[in-house]
């Protein structure tokens, strides 16, 4: 298996015979070996738990039985996906204390029933608390594409790791943008599916009420075969829908005749970077119709106050007993979170209901909307601040400014990469539908896919591995 294999490409070859599952996942662990030291991506690695899966989806084939949509297919798991056997470490140090899982992540379990091979845990921001992809604790995970470069986070292994061709799928979560940053900063297809489409059972929680579950791969294709085996209810997940299954991958070539696409405007105009890269989607789509989403700043910080009071009271135990254990700027954050008053976060989920409202009303006029996924290309590892909107504003907190409206109302988005004309570095754009129609959104970046718009190349120095 070549770094720049595909899932599709993968389980075809396993499942016919052709290639070997145990073959496969050598190879994996050879590149994770060979490239981790340096990507930060693995902050674990199960090669034994791989090697003996590789084994059973090779027994499968041998005796002529189905071995998954996905055999012989290896991935990986951001570290808040619980795994047994494993620490559930979610960035942080406390965790590190605490007793192994005693099972799998639902999400984990789902994609080994369909043949496919977990390889280790990743890299994240602590308490998945952060847009850069830096781990105090575990070291930052650097972007492929340049090295010197931030990942964006809080999915930052899981980017890095699909990015530089060690897996063809990760497993990422995203509260309020930690699957689109990293896929616009890494140059990836990511999909954060409708809030309570897939179960987020024995993960590690940031912000019950905003935390949403996802993957990453770098094609539409696979990341459709991967959506479609993580879905399913599952009672363990208070949150979670009871949707019947709705299969995307086999309905990819089949566009949606008449769709009505437009581009937010106002608040998500944005500085002129991210905007020619939208434009650049938009043309590919004829999407000439201009939208506004109302009140999408008070959205956002209506969404950082929710998020600061939730987070906070989660580890409100862990702040008051072991306080200089934590990333100092996480820790400050959190303590900020639980001294908010209480009337502030009321009227924080009233402004979340309206906005909502009036959002879900523009799918009555529109099937899909266009907006950066973030405001810049990948800044520097390290760098504390860039210009947002002319003024020079914290990294940390910021590079989420065009996903936070949109995670905090809850609809599915797939982040599509776009690189332009002799342009070293990517930029994201968001797909958004009305909730449910994930479907809509990875129909469409199919297209821009097969169009050549978008594209998720492994990063030079990684390909000819």
């Amino acid at each position: 298996m070549k770094a720049t294999s595909g899932a599709a490409e993968i389980a075809a070859s396993v499942r016919s015979g052709a290639l070997k599952a145990r073959a496969v996942v050598e190879a994996a662990l050879s590149r994770i070996d060979r490239h981790n030291a340096m990507l930060g991506a693995f902050t674990e690695v199960t090669a034994e738990r791989a090697l003996a899966a590789a084994d059973a989806v090779d027994a499968k084939v041998a005796e002529g039985q189905d071995p998954g949509p996905l055999a012989g297919v290896p991935f990986a798991a951001k570290n808040l996906y619980d795994i047994k056997g494993v620490v559930t470490r979610a960035g942080s140090l406390i965790n590190r204390d605490n007793p192994p899982a005693r099972q799998d992540a639902t999400l984990v379990t789902r994609l080994e029933a369909a043949g496919a091979m977990l390889v280790g845990a990743l890299n994240m921001g602590e308490y998945a608390y952060d847009f850069t992809g830096e781990n105090v604790h575990d070291g930052p995970s650097r972007n492929p594409h340049a090295l010197d470069r931030m990942t964006g986070g809080s999915s930052g292994g899981a980017a890095a790791a699909v990015a530089a061709g060690l897996v063809p799928l990760s497993l990422g979560s995203d509260t309020n943008g930690s699957i689109r940053v990293p896929a616009s900063l890494c140059g990836l297809f990511g999909l954060k599916p409708t809030y309570g489409r897939l179960s987020r059972a024995h993960t590690f929680p940031f912000v019950s009420s905003l935390d949403h579950l996802g993957p990453f791969a770098r094609s539409v294709k696979d990341l459709a075969l991967a959506y479609d085996a993580l879905q399913g209810f599952d009672e363990a997940d208070p949150a979670q829908t009871k949707r019947v299954n709705e299969p995307t991958a086999a309905r990819l070539r089949h566009p949606v005749p008449g769709l009505r696409i437009a581009v937010a405007g106002d608040y998500f105009a944005g500085p002129a970077e991210a905007q020619a890269h939208v434009q650049k989607v938009a043309g590919a789509l004829d999407a000439t119709k201009v939208v506004t989403l109302p009140d999408a700043q008070a959205a956002r910080a209506a969404a950082f106050l929710i998020t600061m009071a939730e987070g906070a009271a989660l580890h409100l135990d862990r702040l008051r007993q072991r306080p200089d254990d934590f990333d100092p700027e996480v820790r400050d954050r959190l303590l900020a979170g639980a001294m908010l008053p209480a009337v502030w976060v009321e009227r924080a989920q009233k402004v979340r209901r309206a906005f909502r409202e009036k959002v879900l009303r523009l799918f009555d006029e529109v099937d899909a909307i266009l907006a950066p996924a973030t405001p810049m290309k990948a800044p520097l590892i390290g760098q504390k601040t860039a210009p947002f909107g002319g003024i020079e504003l914290p990294v940390r907190q910021n590079m989420g400014i065009f996903t936070q409206p949109i995670s905090f109302i809850g609809l599915p988005v797939a982040a599509v990469p776009v690189w332009l004309d002799g342009e070293a570095l990517p930029l994201g754009v968001q797909v958004i539908a009305a909730p449910w129609r994930e479907d809509i959104c990875l129909r469409l970046a199919h297209q821009l896919e097969t169009q050549g718009t978008c594209r998720a190349p492994v990063a030079r120095g990684f390909a000819d591995d």
